[in-house]
């Protein structure tokens, strides 16, 4: 008992540190980390492989820490640029003035931005990509920062599971070799019917008045656009398509509902003259068109995805510690490309120089709180403390599949990635369903559903939207307002995990 107690202890403290004592990510992940650096010294952890060296188990975590901070950081780096650029040119100030010209309705502009665009975001490029874009976006609508944040990470969630174009799914697929189209229909099943928890508590959000029946109805119309392609396309067509194609055939709907029976506040009683220019608007939007442009090339088209993803640095140590970094598939070389290709396009290059000192100067302290975060979850794996945590969880018997969302939550709440996530504790979760006599592909699902939930809790996520805005050292700010919701979330996934599970055991 005492050394699981001990291995919860760094991240307890984390969460304790922010949720509770307000600190930032930065002091709450030094914290982690000095006591799980402390747990080392006990004789239940350790770092050190058979024949070698404390030290070279220290340097490999370490090393993994920092390639995998390199690799989130080139993704916030030209989100924080692309945010600098836009405000410097005026184009946020117009893209909001266009948005309130199809609709002044709070709650609708934050079904567009938050739940569409983060969702479509989250389907073509995932690792933190839609919360980095989505939050400047919000906060330019005149949002607070930390309410930006929160929409961003809430209205994104639903789709990670299938993010980046399937990745945190595959990779399920490969680890247990369950058919694609029948895991991601059982996925989808989950989102589709815990999400809504999500949708609301995302329109809930956009602004402070009470819910009327008309705000009801628009969010309900919202749910029903995306959540019927994405179950479709994931029990038909598997893991790649389900949030990249229900976000864009949803908001199509979307859009032409709003222009049909436009809510109240709507652009029937916007003065189209205070319109910008539709020439602007095009520059305005092109950096985003650019992005989306090259990251559906690149995932969609078989044979530019395999040669650019092929193109990978790889390093590894002992056989124990690795990474990997594909430059030219990687999302933030993408925003980068979409920056650059907007600006000559729109003659706004002189732009360029001062956005990007703009973001190095605030990407520093993103770097080290990132790198901090990463530090302790790769500590904690290879001493293993995540191991003896979850097998620890599998001690409680039938109630196991009420819990088994959280150990996916719990993995990005550490990794900051649901695939990541996913690749810990799959094989995990498969052991304790034959050992409990449970049906498998139920817990895989249950995993693949926590591990997304998780984004709306996890740090790396956090740190990411709020860099955007200039609210780091604030975070804690945001994470009070998400967690009661995640972990919402996951146990109404467990619940409903443990109904289908006993219908399954059922006598026929």
């Amino acid at each position: 008992m005492l050394p699981v107690l001990l291995a919860c202890t760094p991240l307890a403290a984390v969460l304790v540190a922010m949720a509770a004592l307000h600190l930032s990510a930065i002091k709450a992940g030094a914290i982690g980390l000095g006591l799980a650096a402390a747990l080392l010294a006990t004789p239940y952890f350790s770092l050190s492989a058979p024949g070698t060296p404390a030290t070279l188990g220290a340097m490999g975590a370490g090393a993994e820490a920092l390639s995998s901070a390199f690799t989130i950081v080139w993704i916030v780096l030209p989100a924080l640029a692309l945010y600098a650029f836009q405000d410097r040119v005026g184009a946020l100030e117009r893209l909001r003035d266009a948005l309130t010209g199809l609709t002044d309705n709070r709650r609708c502009q934050a079904l567009l931005i938050a739940w569409f665009f983060g969702l479509f975001i989250e389907g073509a490029a995932g690792f933190g990509t839609p919360v980095a874009l989505a939050t400047p976006l919000l906060y330019g609508l005149g949002y607070s920062p930390v309410r930006a944040v929160v929409l961003a990470l809430l209205g994104h969630a639903a789709g990670v599971s299938f993010g980046a174009v399937g990745t945190p799914t595959l990779a399920q697929v490969e680890l247990t070799g369950f058919a694609p189209t029948t895991l991601a229909g059982d996925v989808a099943l989950f989102h589709a019917i815990i999400g809504w928890a999500l949708l609301f508590a995302t329109v809930k959000v956009a602004d402070e008045t009470p819910f009327s029946a008309r705000d009801t109805i628009w969010t309900l119309l919202a749910g029903l656009c995306f959540f019927a392609p994405f179950v479709l396309l994931a029990r038909f067509a598997g893991p790649e398509l389900p949030s990249l194609g229900g976000a864009l055939i949803g908001v199509a709907g979307f859009i032409i509902a709003l222009q049909v029976f436009g809510p109240a506040g709507s652009a029937q009683s916007v003065d189209t003259a205070e319109a910008p220019p539709s020439r602007d608007l095009i520059h305005d939007v092109a950096p985003y068109l650019f992005i989306v442009a090259l990251i559906l090339i690149t995932r969609l088209i078989g044979p530019v995805q395999e040669v650019l993803s092929g193109l990978a640095l790889q390093w590894s140590l002992m056989d124990r510690f690795s990474g990997a970094f594909a430059p030219l598939y990687h999302p933030g070389t993408l925003m980068w490309l979409g920056i650059l290709g907007s600006a000559l396009l729109s003659g706004r290059l002189g732009a360029v120089g001062p956005a990007l000192a703009t973001a190095l100067a605030r990407g520093a302290a993103v770097g080290l709180a990132l790198l901090i975060m990463l530090g302790l979850s790769r500590l904690m794996v290879h001493a293993g403390m995540i191991d003896m945590l979850a097998l620890a969880a599998s001690q409680t018997g039938t109630v196991w599949p009420l819990l088994a969302p959280g150990i996916g939550v719990l993995g990005t709440f550490i990794t900051g990635s649901a695939t990541t996530s996913n690749i810990l504790f799959t094989e995990f979760q498969l052991t304790a369903a034959d050992a409990l006599s449970l049906t498998p592909q139920v817990m895989v699902a249950l995993q693949g559903f926590g591990s997304a939930v998780g984004n709306v809790v996890a740090p790396h996520n956090i740190i990411a939207g709020a860099a955007t805005v200039g609210l780091l050292g604030k975070e804690s700010a945001v994470l009070r307002q998400t967690l009661a919701l995640g972990l919402g979330c996951a146990l109404a996934g467990g619940a409903l995990g443990f109904v289908l599970l006993q219908l399954d055991a059922a006598p026929q």
